[in-house]
């Protein structure tokens, strides 16, 4: 994702740092959250999403979830959100709805 401003004229970017199996949103270079992930060749969860308390209502949750679930799709893969924040973002964004792992049971009757 490109780097934008915030509300402080600070820039803000999310970045994948995949040694450490996680995205992060940076202000001026400094990690203020994350969103931790594991990936498998068809889907990727996400179990664990936070942002520093000192920058709540900044719209930096919503950058992050934006990120994670567009990298999702350039990826082609399912998005299993184990995290309240990102299933509850998933769930009120339906634009990324065809995101959602849907579970193929290969039981047959």
């Amino acid at each position: 994702m490109p780097p934008h401003t915030d509300q402080d004229n600070s820039t803000v970017e999310v970045v994948d740092v995949p040694e450490a199996s996680r995205f992060e949103v940076r202000i001026g270079g400094q990690r203020v959250g994350l969103a931790e992930y594991l990936r498998t060749g068809e889907l990727v969860v996400y179990p664990h999403t936070e942002v520093d308390p000192a920058y709540n209502g900044r719209g930096l949750g919503s950058a992050l979830a934006r990120a994670v679930l567009e990298d999702a799709r350039e990826r082609e893969l399912a998005v299993l959100a184990t995290c309240p924040f990102i299933a509850a973002y998933l769930a009120r964004h339906p634009e990324y709805h065809d995101l959602a792992y849907q579970n193929r049971s290969k039981v047959a009757d």
